[in-house]
Order: C-alpha cells, then sequence, then structure tokens
C-alpha cells in the first residue's frame, strides 16, 4: 500500500514538473490571454499573434493551432510564440477559413485545460508593408525623445524613419504619406527653425509654408490622389488640465484655417469659405479628389468654454485641374444641432466609406475619453457606431489600408492614458470584425515596458526611404522654399 501510495505520488510530481499538458483539468471558460486575440479576424500575412496569459502567476503556457483547411502548429513556453515562417504557412493554408486554438495553462503545479477559441482568416489579403507612426511619452513636454518609426506588419521588425535625436530641441508631426505610397509623403518640424518637408522620390524639399496671409504652418495634412496639392490645417494648439478630475487634459485650437500647397507651382490655393472666423480643421480628400471633408466650430472662449465646442463635418468642392474650389460648403453632420463633434474625417480609398470620430466635445478627439468611431456609407450618407470596434475609452487616428479592408486605430482601452495600436476589417457591406491589438514578440513584456504612446498611424505600402542626415542639415541649414499666394474664389 505504501509503495503504491510512493508511486502516485511520484506520479503527480512528474505531472506536475512537465514542461506539456498531462491529465489536465478541463476548465468550461475561455481562456483569459493577453491580448485578447480571442475572435478575432487577421490577414494571413500579419505578424504571429503572440500571447501569454493575463495571470502572471501561470508558470506556463501551451497551446495547440490548428487550421480548418489544415495545418497545425505548436508552442509551448512562458507565453505563446509562434515561428514567423511556420505562422504564415499555418494562415496562408487557412484563408477564408479558420484557425482554432487550444490552450493550457500551468499554475501551481496543476494544468488547466480552457475551452478553445478561434481566429478568422480573412480572404481579404493586407497587402501593405506596414505602419509608419510618431512614438511619443503621454505627457505634457515640449520635444523630448520622439520619433517617426515605420514598422513590417508582416514581422515584429520598427525601425526609425526620424527621431529627435537627428533633430534636437525640435518637434515632429504628422507624417503623411499620399494614400500609403511612401514615394510621396509630407511632415512638419515644429518650433524655432521648423518647416513643412515634402519628399518626392528620395527628394526632399523644405517649405516655409506661413504667409502674411496665413495665421500658422501647415499640419494635420491630406494628398490629392494626383499628388499635386496637399491640403493641410493652420492652427496653433494648446493644452489646459485638470485638477481633482478623472480626466488629465484638455487639447484645443484658439484658430484654424485650411490651406492647398500646389506642389509643382510653390503656391498656396486660398478659398475665402476655408479661412473664416470660425475653425477649419481635418482636411481630408475624397478618393476621387473632388472633394475636400474637413471639420469646423465656432470660436469659444477657450479654456473656459472647452465644453462648448462642437464641430460639425463638412465638404466642400475642388477642381483639380484649375486648383479651384466651390463657391458652397455641405454639411454632413451638424456638431450643434446634434450637441456633438464630429472630426477626423478620413474616405476610404475606394470611396466607399467615410470614418470619423464622435464625442461630446472638442477639435481635438484623442485627448476625450467618449471619442468613437463611426462610419458614413457615402452613397447612402447612413451613418453608425463603430460598436465592434469602440470601447469605453478613446479611439481616434484611424486610417485605411491601401486596398480599404483594412483600418488601423489607436485606443486608449488598456489604461485610459497609452494608446495603442489596433487593426479591423471592413467587409464588403461594411461590418467590421473584432480588432486586435498590433503583435509584438513577448507582447505582455513590450507593452508593459513601452513608455511611449502611439500617435497618428498610417499604412505604407512599402518600406519608406528617409536621409535622416540629410533631414539634420536642411532643418538646421535654414533654407526653406518660400510659398506664395495664388487666391482662387
Amino acid at each position: 500500500m505504501r509503495k503504491a501510495l510512493y508511486i502516485l505520488a511520484l506520479a503527480w510530481l512528474l505531472a506536475a514538473c512537465s514542461s506539456e499538458p498531462v491529465n489536465p483539468t478541463k476548465a468550461d471558460r475561455l481562456p483569459p490571454i493577453y491580448p485578447d486575440y480571442i475572435g478575432v479576424t487577421i490577414p494571413a500575412t500579419i505578424a504571429p499573434l503572440d500571447f501569454a496569459m493575463a495571470d502572471e502567476q501561470v508558470e506556463r503556457i501551451d497551446v495547440v493551432a490548428r487550421g480548418s483547411k489544415g495545418g497545425q502548429l505548436h508552442a509551448n513556453g512562458t507565453w505563446a510564440e509562434w515561428d514567423i515562417d511556420g505562422w504564415h504557412e499555418l494562415t496562408n493554408q487557412n484563408i477564408g477559413g479558420s484557425i482554432t486554438l487550444t490552450v493550457c495553462a500551468l499554475k501551481d503545479g496543476q494544468w488547466t485545460q480552457y475551452r478553445d477559441f478561434t481566429i478568422a482568416v480573412s480572404a481579404f489579403p493586407l497587402n501593405d508593408y506596414g505602419l509608419t507612426y510618431r512614438r511619443i511619452a503621454p505627457g505634457y513636454e515640449v520635444g523630448g525623445d520622439i520619433g517617426i518609426y515605420q514598422r513590417d506588419l508582416h514581422t515584429f521588425t520598427e525601425e526609425p524613419i526620424l527621431t529627435e535625436t537627428a533633430v534636437p530641441g525640435r518637434c515632429m508631426n504628422c507624417h503623411t504619406p499620399n494614400r500609403t505610397d511612401p514615394s510621396l509623403f509630407t511632415l512638419q518640424i515644429r518650433g524655432e527653425g521648423g518647416g513643412t518637408l515634402v519628399q518626392r522620390d528620395g527628394t526632399q524639399t523644405w517649405y516655409d509654408t506661413k504667409t502674411d496671409s496665413t495665421k500658422a504652418a501647415g499640419s494635420y495634412a491630406s494628398w490629392h490622389p494626383s499628388g499635386r496639392y496637399c491640403a493641410y490645417a493652420t492652427n496653433s494648439v494648446h493644452q489646459s488640465f485638470f485638477v481633482g478630475t478623472k480626466q488629465r487634459i484638455e487639447v484645443y485650437h484658439k484658430f484654424s484655417n485650411i490651406i492647398l500647397l500646389d506642389t509643382h507651382s510653390n503656391e498656396l490655393l486660398l478659398s475665402p469659405l476655408l479661412q473664416t472666423n470660425d475653425l477649419e480643421i481635418f482636411p481630408a480628400f475624397s478618393a476621387q479628389g473632388d472633394t475636400i471633408f474637413f471639420s469646423t466650430s465656432k470660436p469659444c472662449n477657450v479654456p473656459a468654454e472647452y465644453e462648448k465646442v462642437k464641430c460639425s463635418l463638412c465638404a466642400i468642392a475642388f477642381d483639380a485641374t484649375t486648383g479651384t474650389y466651390g463657391n458652397a460648403v455641405d454639411t454632413l453632420l451638424n456638431g450643434p444641432r446634434d450637441n456633438m463633434s464630429y472630426t477626423l474625417a478620413r474616405p476610404s480609398y475606394d470611396g466607399r466609406w467615410l470614418m470619423y470620430c464622435r464625442s461630446s466635445r472638442s477639435n481635438f478627439p484623442v485627448c476625450q475619453p467618449d471619442a468613437d468611431l463611426w462610419m458614413m456609407d457615402l452613397k447612402t450618407r447612413h451613418t453608425r457606431p463603430l460598436h465592434e470596434a469602440n470601447s469605453p475609452d478613446t479611439e481616434s487616428y484611424h486610417n485605411w489600408s491601401s486596398d480599404s479592408h483594412w483600418f488601423v486605430f489607436s485606443s486608449k482601452r488598456e489604461d485610459g492614458m497609452y494608446t495603442k495600436l489596433y487593426l479591423a476589417c471592413v467587409d464588403d457591406q461594411g461590418k467590421v470584425s473584432k480588432p486586435f491589438l498590433l503583435p509584438q514578440r513577448n507582447p505582455r513584456k513590450f507593452y508593459a515596458e513601452m513608455m511611449d504612446a502611439y500617435n497618428v498611424p498610417d499604412f505604407t505600402r512599402t518600406r519608406v526611404q528617409f536621409d535622416a542626415r540629410k533631414a539634420h542639415k536642411e532643418v538646421f541649414g535654414g533654407e526653406r522654399v518660400k510659398v506664395t499666394i495664388r487666391n482662387n474664389k
């Protein structure tokens, strides 16, 4: 009897020490994993969806991934770490199908097997190379250790495009390609010696876009499909801080107008309808380039009247052949009437959808906890909230993939402070899949140690080529192309 008990005890000890599950306890619940990849839809070429158990006391995790159309992968370790080539082989084999994952976790010497979950592999490919974004600490300094980076979506490779170390003491923002095409992009350097960069096929041109007829240099850019014109908002950004409330900061603009830069003639194209005492902000060209969407709000005594800032979503016609604007503004969504604020219009490149932010106030939605993503069908003008993608906290800074079937956005859903990047799929009927957090190798460790917030993400078709050393010389050399004004009414 004693010998039998000894053998049983030894067997239990060996099972508990085993690196793979032995006689796991079945749990009738889904595994609590980080990130939450349960039920998401992914493109076949996305980087591996590594994940860990949300419970940090878990000692080991064992995962088997089986494709509905074939193929299998096994991961075993302190987190589920997938081989990149093996992952892509499995996902490509299961395009239009799904992958079922069986998760077992070891804690306190006991293995637990959770209910299986699935990940759908979309029939819509994501052929873009990756993402570009600014990384910036979620603090309130001017300048600092910030930078614009690019990330290969198919692997975990991240590399800088331009950082503060290359242009010390300068703040950079709004890297904007021409509809995901990195051969043409613009960005702004703020502060003393600042300027607006337009890089075309590797050639850098630095502009001074401030004139006697405009109040500031350009920011918040959008390219015309032809690549000739680029729309900018000219504004000033300010911050105020709350005391004794859950909200930390209010960001606002005291003025804002919209200008167009003709990069062929180095002229600014102005319209009196976009140069009013109201605040016109966040321009965005339509897919065809014949319309400029933008937001506008009445001037308020900010910061005292910060709650009165209500933006309407508007549109104005544009003729690229003559470089002229329409003679009327069309109000698509009336902010003051709805007691809401509509900002950051982003039309899909196929011309079907218009995604935007809705919040209770403000022309700077990334600082509004109630900011949500909404979408308008441009054929019917029907609008709806993207419940599939929204959370109780801030969603903003959304942009489309080149084929308009994927979008990226920033969200503060995890902690209310750090914006992280999520991706989701849009089908032909406008149905949106559950978003997934940008994959990282060992994601719990990565995001716990990441002290930057992700800012203004966008897709890039291919890797961005940029000479940061030349940019340093140009920024501190001070030579700028001075624009002139060509009035169009």
